[in-house]
């Protein structure tokens, strides 16, 4: 597969034109046909801090005394101490691996599970793998990617597979 990461701008007519026509940053342009399956990335490493979990929690309303409550999550806490909500990690875990494909729109997730819990100070990474693709509609077919987000040194924590639309290149090919 050739890379075209960063080689096509978006050209946005509202901003100066020799601006417009630079390359974007953490953007591809790939179609559907460019997506080979079984390809995998992975993420660097990322620490979540306490700040970032409570700013997590305050902007989704989420206080369970598991994230929120220091003094219940080590006196009656199953864990013994403060979990970083599920959500954020899905959030965080996924945003690792995130790329901006300006042909490519999100289908929705499926297998989203929660494998073991991660705590405030846990450092996680990503690894994606392009597991299948499918021709589906006339101008978009679908890939199938798994995220698997890992703590420490590769204790599997939350599994996920995203299914994305993806425009053809060249109208839609045979199933």
């Amino acid at each position: 597969m050739t890379s075209t990461v960063g080689i096509e701008s978006t050209h946005p007519k509202t901003m100066p034109e020799a601006h417009a026509a630079l390359p974007v940053w953490n953007s591809e342009n790939w179609f559907y046909e460019d997506f080979a399956v079984g390809h995998k990335i992975r993420s660097l490493r990322r620490t979540i801090s306490e700040g970032e979990s409570m700013q997590f929690n305050a902007l989704v309303l989420d206080m369970h005394p598991y994230v929120g409550d220091q003094i219940f999550a080590e006196t009656e806490g199953l864990f013994g101490r403060r979990l970083v909500a599920g959500a954020f990690v899905f959030s965080a875990g996924l945003g690792l691996v995130a790329t901006n494909c300006v042909k490519a729109f999100s289908y929705g997730y499926d297998r989203l599970r929660f494998i073991k819990p991660v705590f405030i100070g846990d450092t996680i990474y990503t690894i994606r793998t392009n597991l299948d693709k499918q021709p589906k509609y006339d101008a978009l077919g679908l890939i199938r990617a798994s995220y698997e987000v890992f703590k420490g040194e590769g204790e599997l924590v939350l599994y996920c597979e995203h299914i994305q639309t993806v425009k053809y290149r060249d109208g839609k090919p045979e199933a």
